[in-house]
């Protein structure tokens, strides 16, 4: 039901455009055809001179061209079409084709134009007033030459009738629709809203769920590995140490025990270091901008390749969830560079749009083939940042170097989003 729904919605949509566009058009397309068979037949079947007969039409063509688009065709653009300014338009457009009609009945093709003008003219009434004084235009110059007989007469009032309310009864349909259409553009926009609405808010719960579930195993990894590793570690280094006092008393220290010893030194250290290295040492003593900024500085001086970072936008606090995530893209991105492009130049850009951040790399290395990047580390990236809300995007061809683009949405500390309608 919805797909369907959305099919008329979109064929419905696209009718409007079209007639949009033929309300836009009309004008100009009728206006060139009436002047190019006045010059091109008219004037060299008759044997007419262009001066000043041909002149004279040519500038009221001018006229009309300046008329129907300041008149027409830019408020309907700027969509600033007022009625009186629409029925003022209409008025001089019937003039004008009443004084051109006077060199040539060709421009009763131009006057066909009132009539589509006239469907935009508000209230409904003004239109079906708009569609008789175009039908009188109109009529009036073809039965001009027949004189006030009568039977003439009658005819003539016969077709302004049945004409006006053929078109009109058009444009007392379309006033009609126009609020119950005017409604449903208002409810399809409420509902797209509260549909953007319920992903910011999907993605805020999923950044919350995954924020507290990585906090939640990052105190238990600490905690088992200080209760049972480091604490094991201690003992050992307790034990070796007195059996080294004990070796060195006796005179005979044992090489095993020492190495021991060494061993069970780094493994504590390397435990330690585990602990604290749960989240990215950078981002302990910084936000992600700088964070980043250190790391590029680094990784440029170690790997000999100019490096520049760039951060756009106001910045914004983000949940550690958001900026641990976006600080191993660029490091994975960083040494996916050093490992494989042969770049000359990495650029690393962290905008803040407001509802989102985005963090683009870029190099100009060789690049590669669509699939060729499908290896461990850039699925670790997207699956990374897909568990924020987010995604990854890597463009790259032969030569021409790659980029990877990762776009989360900006999720404040607490859970809420920064920038947008549940923002600051």
């Amino acid at each position: 039901m919805e797909i369907a729904h959305r099919s008329r919605l979109a064929w419905k949509q696209e009718q409007l455009r079209v007639w949009d566009l033929l309300h836009l058009i009309t004008p100009w397309l009728l206006l060139t055809i009436s002047t190019v068979i006045y010059f091109s037949g008219v004037l060299p079947a008759s044997g007419e001179r262009f001066w000043p007969r041909g002149a004279s039409v040519l500038g009221l063509v001018a006229v009309s061209v300046l008329w129907v688009l300041f008149g027409h065709t830019l408020p309907i653009k700027r969509r600033r079409l007022r009625p009186v300014p629409a029925g003022v338009f209409l008025v001089g457009l019937l003039v004008l084709c009443v004084i051109l009609m006077t060199y040539s009945d060709i421009f009763l093709v131009f006057t066909i134009a009132g009539f589509f003008h006239a469907y935009l003219l508000r209230p409904w009434p003004l239109g079906v007033l708009g569609v008789l004084a175009t039908s009188v235009v109109l009529n009036g110059s073809a039965m001009r030459g027949a004189g006030p007989v009568p039977g003439v007469l009658a005819e003539f009032i016969l077709i302004v009738t049945v004409q006006t309310a053929a078109i009109g009864v058009g444009i007392l349909l379309t006033a009609r629709t126009e609020p119950e259409e005017r409604r449903r553009e208002e409810l399809v926009e409420r509902l797209e809203a509260a549909l953007h609405e319920n992903a910011g808010l999907h993605a805020q719960l999923v950044a919350q769920a995954r924020e507290s579930g990585a906090q939640d195993e990052r105190q238990r990894l600490a905690r088992e590995i200080h209760d049972t590793l480091a604490q094991g570690l201690a003992g050992i280094i307790t034990q070796l140490q007195a059996a080294e006092r004990s070796a060195s008393v006796r005179g005979e220290p044992e090489e095993h025990v020492a190495r021991a010893l060494r061993l069970a030194r780094s493994s504590l250290t390397e435990a330690r270091r585990s602990v604290r290295a749960l989240a990215p040492r950078e981002l302990g003593r910084a936000h992600l901008p700088d964070a980043l900024r250190t790391l590029t500085e680094r990784w440029s001086q170690e790997q000999g390749i100019s490096a520049r970072v760039e951060v756009t936008g106001a910045r914004e606090p983000l949940s550690p969830a958001i900026e641990v995530s976006l600080f191993r893209v660029a490091q994975e991105s960083l040494t996916n560079v050093a490992k494989h492009a042969r770049a000359s130049r990495v650029g690393v850009t962290l905008s803040y749009t407001g509802a989102e951040v985005l963090l683009d790399v870029r190099d100009d290395g060789r690049g590669f083939t669509n699939g060729a990047g499908a290896g461990f580390g850039l699925t670790s990236m997207r699956q990374r940042i897909r568990g924020v809300g987010g995604h990854v995007e890597v463009q790259s061809a032969p030569g021409e170097g790659t980029s990877v683009s990762a776009r989360v949405p900006a999720i404040a500390p607490g859970g809420t989003r920064t920038g947008g309608e549940n923002g600051r």
